[in-house]
């Protein structure tokens, strides 16, 4: 009786909460060895199980991920919707067409990537990489054909590039009608500078509906109030980059990292 009893309050919390319980197939691709140690080390942070059941992900999918860096999601994604589903990747464009530093950087991860992603191939399966490179570079497959588009912590990129905006038209376009748009972001306190790498989460909601997605929901499971978010190198500051290098280290690491806001929009027939 109390293990029914526990079950019974362990779901209904969970359902309280706004986030299910992650599928079998989900927990073993969290919990594969195929994972590298640093990027498990910070599921204690990340939450990939409660952010990924969150947005209703399913192995049957078709999941385009936006930028997805060095692929500490891939890791989670590529091999979970490997056997049913799709995994996309929208990674960064690896022949820029003027050399900057922001462009030279997104290049060499780009290229890194996709060789990562090439020497993995038997466990990605069928997954893809294409390029999406604001605003030159925007589509992300043809219009309706995604269940689900993924961002984590890549809006403020877009922002200071003018660029937020059409990325959201662009995940709007390639999503079913009643597909998902998941975002994970760092969130600012009312009046802070972009420059932080904080966002407002009021006025990404409003970016959003802007766009025609619905917000279904959302949470607090990455939220973080030990974040003060008053530092003097923004975001950054924080766990994993460490901005400050040695400096006040411990106490940085004490903090963890950022506080996120977590929203899961719909498009809706209109």
């Amino acid at each position: 009786m109390k293990k029914v009893t526990l079950v019974a309050g362990m779901l209904l919390a969970s359902l309280c909460s706004g986030v299910s319980f992650a599928d079998d197939a989900l927990n073993s691709a969290i919990k594969s060895d195929f994972r590298q140690a640093k990027n498990v080390s910070r599921d204690t942070y990340r939450h990939p199980a409660e952010t990924l059941s969150f947005f209703g992900i399913n192995p049957k999918q078709t999941v385009v991920e936006l930028w997805p860096g060095n692929g500490w999601y891939t890791e989670i994604l590529a091999p979970y919707l490997s056997a049913q589903g799709q995994y996309i990747a929208a990674s960064f464009e690896t022949s820029p067409a003027t050399d900057t530093p922001g462009n030279k950087y997104r290049a060499n991860a780009g290229t890194k990537f996709e060789t990562w992603m090439t020497a993995n191939a038997a466990t990605f399966g069928k997954a893809k990489v294409i390029t999406l490179d604001p605003p030159n570079k925007l589509a992300l497959g043809d219009d309706g054909s995604a269940d689900l588009v993924l961002t984590f912590r890549n809006l403020h990129n877009w922002a200071n590039s003018d660029q937020l905006e059409n990325v959201f038209t662009a995940s709007y376009k390639v999503l079913k009608d009643g597909g998902v748009f998941g975002v994970v972001e760092h969130r600012a306190n009312k009046g802070m500078n972009l420059s932080s790498g904080y966002m407002e989460q009021d006025e990404i909601i409003a970016l959003a509906q802007k766009v025609g997605f619905t917000l279904e929901a959302t949470s607090e499971v990455n939220a973080n109030p030990k974040d003060t978010k008053d530092y003097a190198k923004g975001v950054w500051t924080l766990p994993p980059s460490f901005a400050m290098g040695d400096t006040d280290k411990e106490k940085y690491q004490a903090i963890g990292e950022s506080d996120r806001m977590t929203l899961k929009f719909v498009k809706k027939s209109r």
